[in-house]
């Protein structure tokens, strides 16, 4: 269903929209080896046709018919359906697929193109990874190249570069099994089925969940004005905010909050972990900061009214509107287990130096692997990517330099 949205975006200059009587069917015709270079289309008894190419929207699943059902709403308000049939002249086996779609995985698929490897790109939840899910509005000061970028954007940009360079990129799709098959592996998501002949892991903390803090009325109120990811600026404008955190995306939310609203940062520490120039930063700003303070309880009914905090004997109560709670997060890495991968004592992934796996042809990168000295930083993450691409490249490949 997602490709075959994808090629109406792509292909119509406006949604299509129909009365309860037409009926649509798309046939893909004029096969050339793994590509389809024409979309016909019947609506309305009449044929249109566009030009087209099978990566950018159709899953290259199986060989023989599949049929493609995208979902469309019609004038009168009822759902229609436009059937989208799919025929392949020969099997898909790509050159690699990368589980995972935050910076990490995306670079991988980026430097897998620019190898001309055929490659597929897979994530449980949407494309960004932490960036989009956990800090959208947060500036990210330190990546080369940009002064700050806010990380919602520069998700945008790895994702259209990766989309560019024609990556097949498949979001909502969980990997559950990686099986050994003749000549590539077997892939099975809970959508699909895939084979390709490397693998690269690039899933962060995979399925994570922010940490809560475990204080009265945490629970009941989360949704009614406590958060664990700041909103949009639009939506905090005059509301009184209380964050909890101390380090670098805690602190850089607080920043954003402050541009627009009155915003208070607690900290149960004596000093922030953050990086020293992101602290002078907050010294220099309109937050204020509670420092060795923990947090007691969450007050309000319906929604948030006020928080209370302790430091040490004295009990302190702020009124709040808005509760953001920034801690870390929480990793669900089970999946690894079942995918057969070997893990270092803190359950990260055992890589050696080129991004190697215990399993021949799976690399891992990004926060998901651990070694002696590893520093959790968006551009290490890149960096890694690029490595596990290029041994994925060696493994697959076998150029004469290897």
């Amino acid at each position: 269903m997602l490709y075959a949205r994808r090629a109406a975006r792509y292909t119509t200059p406006h949604p299509i929209r129909m009365r309860n009587s037409d009926i649509a069917i798309a046939m893909l015709l004029g096969m050339e080896l793994q590509y389809i270079n024409l979309i016909y289309v019947l609506l309305h008894g009449q044929i249109t046709y566009y030009l087209c190419i099978l990566s950018k929207f159709v899953s290259k699943r199986s060989i023989g018919t599949n049929i493609v059902r995208y979902k469309i709403i019609n004038e009168s308000g009822f759902d229609t359906f436009i059937y989208i049939l799919i025929v392949y002249q020969k099997e898909m086996c790509y050159d690699i697929t990368i589980i995972g779609a935050g910076p990490a995985g995306l670079t991988a698929g980026i430097y897998a193109r620019t190898r001309d490897m055929k490659t597929l790109i897979l994530d449980a939840s949407k494309v960004g990874g932490q960036l989009l899910s956990l800090y959208p509005e947060k500036g990210v000061h330190n990546y080369p190249g940009f002064e700050t970028i806010q990380a919602r954007k520069l998700s945008d940009k790895l994702y259209a570069q990766a989309e560019s360079l024609e990556c097949d990129i498949h979001e909502g799709e969980k990997v559950e099994t990686i099986d050994n098959g003749d000549e590539c592996y077997i892939i099975k998501t809970n959508v699909s089925e895939y084979k390709t002949k490397s693998v690269i892991i690039a899933i962060g903390m995979g399925m994570f969940k922010p940490k809560k803090m475990g204080a009265i009325g945490e629970d009941e109120l989360e949704g009614k004005g406590l958060e664990y990811v700041l909103p949009p600026k639009a939506e905090i404008v005059g509301k009184k905010v209380v964050m909890f955190g101390g380090g670098n995306s805690a602190i850089d939310m607080a920043l954003v909050a402050a541009t627009v609203t009155d915003t208070t940062l607690v900290h149960r520490k004596d000093v922030f972990r953050a990086d020293e120039t992101t602290v002078k930063t907050l010294s220099k700003s309109r937050v204020k900061t509670e420092m060795s303070a923990t947090l007691v309880s969450v007050n309000g009914k319906d929604c948030v009214e006020s928080v209370t905090i302790k430091r040490g004997e004295e009990i302190i109560e702020l009124p709040a509107d808005l509760v953001v709670i920034n801690i870390g997060i929480s990793a669900n890495l089970g999946d690894l287990d079942t995918w057969g991968i070997e893990l270092t004592k803190s359950g990260l992934v055992k890589v050696d130096f080129d991004m190697k796996t215990n399993r021949p042809g799976i690399f891992a990168c990004g926060d998901v692997v651990d070694y002696e000295g590893k520093y959790k930083q968006i551009i290490t993450a890149c960096g890694e990517a690029a490595t596990a691409c290029n041994s994925a490249y060696k493994f697959v490949k076998k150029p004469y330099w290897a």
